[in-house]
């Protein structure tokens, strides 16, 4: 059954792996209000398997746990608990996602995921709803190349918090004006990117740490992944190409600072174009874009937001703006060195990690690629 984004959808029933740690607890927060989407299975550690939701989890959000959830049983993350869900959601650290997220594929499920592990296969899709939903058009070969080959299960990942940020401007600015030969950007990153409990306090307060672990490789190659083109080879499988026909370089400076939420970054772009666009133009082309994509429930009215004022966007001010779905971009000026720079703030607690598999599932459904 393939939607169209005008109706109210059908009641799917969903499942979240991963359910008791930061981001499983903002799934939950954001699924008990979804139109479509109803929590049907819970799965987490077998040390919170057997108990109610409320009593398993830490719950660390601003709301409380909705109502519909606090007494559902926590199992284990298998599968067989799982067989009636048409999605599944995956919050789970990386040192145990591949495994788990593989056993579901097999078992034929949907997998959303915010880990790292598959961002790298080959035939994995890596996915920011606001720019690359075409590659969606990949999972039908993950499917017949599995073995043995799956009706209704893949896995579908998005980007790192920071990478997320990242493109969606840049996505913008090259559907404007063509591509981007080089990036530089650096960020600011938020302590809840690091998880609970996180960073510890004697390291973060009053402080500022240059280096977060993998980051900068991370934001390097997934946003050549994100930016590049599904092409045919000559074997007859679809292959990302990397950006190898327009080539991109980005270099990466991940430092963490001391703000809750709200990862801001400084981009400076060169465009292949020559002369290239004025800060203006690219200004407009900013506030003017809109994503290729279906019109999904969770996605932002502005994928990006652009402040006129000098002092914006600030993570304070700023993060929560369409409910943390959009990105926030100001003071676009000339660049001295490349063409033209920027300032980006994406909330990494939503667009940044579970609003961006909640919107990439809706993009699904809508494509008629989830069977439910």
């Amino acid at each position: 059954m393939c939607l169209t984004s005008s109706e109210s959808g059908p009641t799917i029933k969903v499942g979240v792996i991963g359910a008791t740690g930061t981001v499983g607890q903002r799934f939950i927060t954001l699924l008990a209000k979804h139109p479509w989407f109803i929590i049907h299975a819970l799965g987490a550690s077998s040390r919170s398997a057997g108990k109610p939701y409320s009593k398993a989890a830490n719950w660390k959000q601003s709301t409380p746990i909705p109502t519909g959830v606090r007494d559902t049983l926590v199992h284990e993350c298998n599968p067989e608990h799982f067989k009636d869900c048409a999605i599944v959601f995956s919050g789970l650290d990386a040192d145990v996602a591949g495994d788990i997220e593989g056993a579901f594929r097999t078992a034929d499920l949907p997998v959303f995921s915010n880990a790292k592990n598959y961002r790298r296969d080959l035939h994995v899709p890596l996915v920011v709803p606001l720019v690359n939903t075409a590659h969606l058009a990949m999972i039908a070969q993950q499917q017949a190349l599995h073995d043995p080959p799956l009706q209704k299960g893949f896995i579908l990942t998005n980007a790192n918090c920071s990478t997320t940020g990242l493109v969606i401007p840049l996505r913008a600015i090259e559907k404007a004006f063509g591509p981007i030969e080089s990036c530089i950007v650096t960020t600011m990153q938020a302590i809840s990117g690091a998880g609970y409990p996180g960073v510890p306090s004697l390291d973060i307060v009053d402080n500022v740490v240059p280096y977060i672990s993998g980051e900068e490789e991370k934001m390097e190659w997934e946003t050549l992944k994100i930016l590049g083109n599904l092409v045919d080879g000559d074997d007859g499988l679809k292959a990302f190409d990397m950006r190898a026909r327009q080539p991109l370089r980005v270099s990466a400076s991940c430092n963490r600072v001391p703000v809750i939420d709200g990862h801001m970054m400084t981009v400076s772009v060169r465009f292949a174009r020559r002369p290239p666009p004025s800060p203006q133009q690219v200004r407009e082309a900013l506030v003017a874009y809109t994503p290729d994509a279906p019109a999904c429930p969770s996605a932002p009215v502005h994928a990006i937001f652009v402040h006129e004022e000098s002092d914006r966007p600030q993570p304070r001010l700023d993060r929560y703006y369409q409910d943390g779905a959009g990105v926030s971009v100001g003071r676009v000026r000339q660049c001295p060195v490349l063409d033209v720079k920027f300032v980006v703030l994406a909330n990494n607690v939503s667009i940044g990690a579970a609003t961006s598999s909640i919107i990439n599932a809706e993009a699904a459904v809508l494509k008629g690629i989830i069977v439910h």
